[in-house]
């Protein structure tokens, strides 16, 4: 049987890190930053107007965040794949919190565009306050949406850390420093806390940065991925 993927392991672990900061950055841009700049804290009508103003810019931040959706879908496919000596139980366990974050990230995005049909005939019925507290309710819908993705993406992360501590082709300690990064994502099941413990969980995230370098500069070691390859797959045929 032909272990070895289409690509070389480290093509794999190059391209997880390129999918990975692609991911990032759509999300941030989309579902952090845009909102962040629309939103006007107690004046709805303030924010619908910024919305009108700024349509291109709500346009963008939700054409980002829709690229980060496909982003995480190949970049979890490319993990998936790196990682499957490791063993099909903890994939599928990093497989499984993926697909809930993704299906988050997308809704997130559903909700980010609910605002740009301020114009639309549907909505002539109503008044203008009413179409400012429409606007501010779905920004406010999709920044909820994001704390939530926050806390799955935090789980991933530990489920990615648990694969990398338990594959030989990757330093322990990049996976010990990412299942960190996704406990600081925790936190925002209060999001109070979250403002409470900042920067200190913003210290612990660098455990990403720390993984997307590797990817990039070292990737892994071929001649272990394949040693733990063979092994795994010869204790899947002497148990069956």
């Amino acid at each position: 049987m032909n272990l070895a993927p289409a690509l070389s392991p480290r093509g794999i672990a190059l391209l997880a890190g390129l999918l990975y900061l692609g991911e990032g950055a759509g999300s941030v841009f989309g579902q952090l930053i845009v909102p962040g700049n629309l939103l006007l804290a107690g004046d709805p009508a303030g924010t619908a107007a910024r919305i009108l103003e700024s349509e291109t810019l709500l346009r963008l931040g939700v054409a980002a965040t829709v690229l980060s959706v496909a982003f995480f879908v190949a970049e979890t496919a490319a993990f998936a794949s790196l990682f499957r000596p490791v063993g099909r139980g903890p994939v599928q366990l990093f497989v499984f919190f993926s697909i809930a974050t993704i299906g988050l990230n997308a809704v997130g995005a559903l909700f980010e565009m609910a605002p740009l049909t301020l114009r639309s005939r549907d909505l002539a019925a109503l008044g203008d306050e009413q179409r400012a507290a429409f606007a501010v309710f779905f920004l406010r819908l999709s920044a909820q949406t994001m704390n939530v993705f926050l806390i799955l993406f935090g789980f991933r992360c530990m489920a990615l850390g648990y694969l990398i501590l338990r594959s030989s082709f990757m330093p322990g300690v990049i996976g010990g420093l990412l299942a960190l990064a996704g406990i600081a994502y925790l936190p925002n099941l209060w999001p109070p806390l979250v403002t409470a413990i900042t920067p200190f969980n913003l210290v612990l995230a660098m455990g990403e940065l720390v993984l997307v370098v590797w990817l990039l500069v070292r990737g892994v070691d071929n001649a272990r991925w394949h040693a733990q390859a063979a092994a795994t797959y010869q204790g899947t045929f002497v148990s069956s």
